[in-house]
């Protein structure tokens, strides 16, 4: 059998977790499949998948030779792409997950100027709160926000996220305006439901010194808007993202506490599968969003803007 075909046949098992996707997905039947591993795995000598009635993994061996054949894989396909690329213009379908407000807020102004850009790219666009899998759901890439604990995946800086601690006005003008993190003990917080530690706030001061206080949650939810409209109703204490605020304090609906204490910042990335080769669509509008959001992106700047006129 050509070597190819093997390598080939291989990264489709590992990658969509079983022979009969893969058969799918090569179009091939699936008894196909499973010889072509077989053939492999006696050529080599070793075995490579664990096999059981419900579902594969790989052995040591299969980790060592699946991330030669991906990269091997990536590397070819890149080629091909790089030399078609320059005689043709972007298309195909984009699979792509984000976060619903930072979705909503400023990904999609992007996104339709680069598909006003690119007329022959179709995107499939999935907003949500939720952690997906990029491999098993089938995405071309996902925007997160926050610590990457997946080292299978790529990811690229996008854009800062940094965080702001405010109230209502009429919030603070019936419970008082904290000055220091130790006062919001005192007071209510409205906690992201997706962060075990919600209750748990920890601020950094313009000495470099470290609180952690235990807020007293009034409410709790998985998406940031829902936050801050409960913020501007006047329940409690927001420590909610810039990128969400900012036109909340521009126009006075809420009003930032503490200016001497920080949240630590956090980042936008953009993800993707390492051990799966990027679609020259995808890089292109990965460097797209990473120009148009950049270090300084335009809502910090509005925030920064707001506060000086205070």
């Amino acid at each position: 059998m050509d070597r190819f075909e093997e390598l080939q046949t291989f990264t489709a098992v590992v990658e969509s977790g079983n022979f009969s996707a893969a058969a799918e997905r090569l179009n091939l039947a699936k008894s196909a499949v499973s010889r072509r591993i077989g053939e492999l795995e006696a050529r080599l000598g070793v075995q490579l998948l664990n096999r059981t009635t419900r579902r594969l993994s790989l052995t040591d061996a299969g980790h060592t030779f699946y991330e030669h054949c991906a990269r091997l894989l990536g590397d070819l396909a890149e080629a091909e792409q790089a030399v078609a690329s320059g005689q043709a213009a972007l298309g195909g379908r984009i699979r792509m997950a984000a976060p619903l407000s930072f979705g909503l807020l400023h990904l999609e102004p992007a996104l339709s100027e680069f598909l006003l850009a690119h007329p022959d790219v179709e995107l499939d666009l999935d907003l949500s709160d939720r952690q997906i899998n990029l491999v098993e759901e089938g995405f071309d890439l996902a925007i997160r926000i926050g610590e990457l604990s997946d080292s299978t995946l790529v990811a690229k800086r996008l854009a800062p996220i940094h965080f702001v601690n405010c109230a209502s006005p009429e919030y603070l003008r019936q419970h008082g305006t904290p000055s220091t993190p130790q006062e919001l003990i005192n007071h209510y917080g409205l906690a992201y439901g997706y962060i075990s530690t919600g209750q748990q706030w920890t601020f950094v001061g313009d000495d470099g010194s470290t609180t952690t206080v235990k807020v007293r949650p009034r409410m709790r939810a998985n998406n940031g808007d829902a936050l801050q409209q409960a913020a501007i109703a006047g329940l409690g204490v927001l420590a909610g993202p810039t990128f969400i605020a900012y036109r909340a304090v521009a126009a006075g609906q809420l009003q930032v506490i503490m200016p001497g204490y920080r949240m630590a910042s956090m980042a936008a990335f953009a993800i993707y599968p390492s051990r799966r080769h990027l679609p020259q669509r995808v890089r292109v509008l990965i460097d797209f969003l990473a120009e148009r959001l950049g270090d300084e992106p335009y809502w910090d700047q509005e925030m920064a803007q707001a506060l000086a006129r205070e």
